[in-house]
Order: C-alpha cells, then sequence, then structure tokens
C-alpha cells in the first residue's frame, strides 16, 4: 500500500474531514481516515496507520489502539467475505462457540485466517444487537445479517457464497 498515493489521490476529503474539527482535535478524525485507508488498501498495514499518525500529529500507538479495538479494521489481509460471528453471551448460550469451531474445521483455517483460495475470513466479534436470534453472524464487506443460525443454515451460506465466485 501507498499511503502517500492515497493521500494525494484523496487529499481533499482528508482536508475535509479534519476541518471538521477543532484545530486542537485533529485526533477527532481517526475513525473517518482509518476507514480511507482500508477503503484504498483492504486492511491496515502498519505504515497505512503510521502515516494516519502523521497526517493527525498523533503518536502510532493512538491509532494502533484504536484500529485494534474496533472490529471493523482489519490489522492483517482478509478475504473477499469476511465471517463475523457474534460470540457475547446471548450467542454462545445458543451455540455460537461451537458453529465458529465447525466454521474452523469446514473452512480449513483458525479463526483469523483466510482461506488458501481468499474467500473467507473467520472473525468472531463482540455484541451484534440481535440477542434474540442468536447465534448470528455478519457478512462483511456489506454486512448482511444471518440469524439463527446452524450447520445447515451455514453450510448453505458457505455453498452459495463460494457458486458467487
Amino acid at each position: 500500500m501507498n499511503i502517500e498515493y492515497i493521500k494525494e489521490k484523496r487529499k481533499g476529503e482528508i482536508a475535509d474531514i479534519i476541518s471538521r474539527y477543532p484545530a486542537d482535535r485533529k485526533k477527532s478524525a481517526l475513525l473517518p481516515l482509518l476507514h480511507i485507508a482500508q477503503e484504498e488498501n483492504g486492511w491496515l498495514p502498519v505504515d497505512a496507520m503510521d502515516e494516519v499518525a502523521d497526517i493527525l500529529d498523533i503518536k502510532p500507538i493512538e491509532v494502533y489502539e484504536v484500529a485494534s479495538f474496533y472490529t471493523m479494521f482489519h490489522l492483517k489481509p482478509i478475504g473477499k467475505y469476511v465471517l463475523e460471528v457474534c460470540r457475547t453471551g446471548p450467542c454462545c448460550n445458543v451455540g455460537a462457540e461451537e458453529l465458529i469451531h465447525y466454521l474452523e474445521d469446514k473452512l480449513g483455517v483458525a479463526v483469523g485466517e483466510t482461506t488458501a483460495d481468499g474467500l473467507f475470513t473467520i472473525k468472531p466479534v463482540e455484541c451484534l444487537a440481535a440477542c434474540g436470534t442468536g447465534p448470528v453472524l455478519q457478512i462483511g464487506p456489506e454486512y448482511h445479517y444471518h440469524e439463527n443460525l446452524t450447520r445447515e443454515k451455514l453450510d448453505q451460506l458457505i455453498d452459495e457464497l463460494r457458486r458467487a465466485n
């Protein structure tokens, strides 16, 4: 990734975002700038996060802390489809952890890894706000929800996504 290219290509957009905040609070633009960096590359390599820190005149660790906190940011390359499975209490009570292990076995990768064909990355996430219809999964990048999951529903979903490619 060449963040300097992004900075040049989208410098008007970056300047507009930064201008929305007081000069002494440029850090407030951190989330939108991380989104820009990720849109351009598909994930957030360290050099991109360092450049965001430089643009905002903050320490790189401040960017890393934010990027690693939010599940919408990816700190390593991801597959075309990110399978985000809710792992909070209500979903775990109805089988989410078992479905995560099932996905690992079915796809042949561990949590956080991407399949060899580049299609799927498994990513457990915190609450997806569908506690009454768990276990729940959202699929990025469009973030479509799939609720009341079972192994059979996962099999069907994976097969449909594979056929689409």
